[in-house]
């Protein structure tokens, strides 16, 4: 390698070192700053609560086994729903870029859909689904109407040089798909992926909110009732660390996924 090329890649290298850095030093000092005004009474601790309170409360939540059940409840019901909205959206991705008819006829449908609160379905689900399958179906239906839209959008973007040449060499459309539009929509699929991570993961929260029993939800709705602030911030808390590994296996699926290339 030559020089110029070594400090090209010790620039990069500096440069992913300080993004991380920054990261962290914001984290801290956004901890830093809330601890100082709890401290300071600058804020109400019992409104806002503070890091130090969250510590003591982790750790007795942690010690009597109920954080970490509340935990897993709400991670397979995530993962559960994700997958399912996954699969189900793109086998209708599939069907609508297929035909074109069906697209167009569907489109204003899906607009609608899309737009509409799905926390308004709430009820509905509860009524037809009982209080544990509502929280499957709540977070099924804010993610499967993105999930195809942002997959039909991607079909329609791909390689429409070499879809139009397996054309005029008389392919059909289901070579068209299996040689051409699946292995190219790799990206899509994992750029979908990662945007259901919230999504799937505010419905099932939502859903546990409205009828769950367990999970994360669940105790942020009890811990808001019996005014203990602890224990509702350190559920966020776990959920934010929840859909940062979440984002961060996806990352490394799609990154194998696409051969090792970023």
């Amino acid at each position: 390698m030559s020089p110029q090329y070594k400090k090209y890649l010790r620039a990069q290298k500096q440069k992913v070192w300080l993004i991380r850095a920054s990261r962290l030093f914001i984290l801290a000092a956004f901890l830093a700053l809330w601890q100082l005004a709890a401290d300071l009474k600058w804020v109400d601790p019992m409104l806002t609560s503070k890091p130090s309170s969250l510590i003591s409360s982790f750790r007795e939540l942690a010690l009597n086994g109920n954080l970490f059940k509340h935990i897993r409840v709400t991670a397979v019901e995530t993962v559960i729903s994700m997958a399912v909205s996954m699969l189900l959206g793109f086998v209708i991705a599939v069907l609508l870029w297929l035909s074109s008819f069906a697209s167009k006829v569907l489109e204003p449908y899906m607009v609608v859909l899309n737009a509409l609160p799905k926390v308004a379905l709430g009820p509905i689900f509860y009524i037809w689904l009982g209080d544990r399958y509502s929280i499957y179906g709540m977070a099924i239906a804010i993610s499967l109407v993105v999930t195809v839209l942002m997959l039909e959008s991607g079909f329609r973007e791909i390689g429409q040089t070499k879809l139009k040449l397996m054309e005029s060499l008389g392919a059909s459309r289901m070579q068209m798909l299996r040689m051409v539009m699946l292995p190219a929509s790799i990206p899509n699929v994992i750029a979908t992926l990662k945007v259901n991570v919230g999504l799937t993961l505010v419905g099932v929260i939502m859903g546990e909110f409205l009828s769950s029993k367990a999970g994360l939800g669940y105790l942020i709705i009890y811990g808001g009732q019996v005014f203990q602030m602890n224990m509702v911030m350190v559920s966020i808390a776990m959920l934010a660390l929840m859909s940062v590994v979440l984002y961060g296996i996806v990352s490394v699926i799609g990154y194998y996924a696409g051969g090792g290339k970023r």
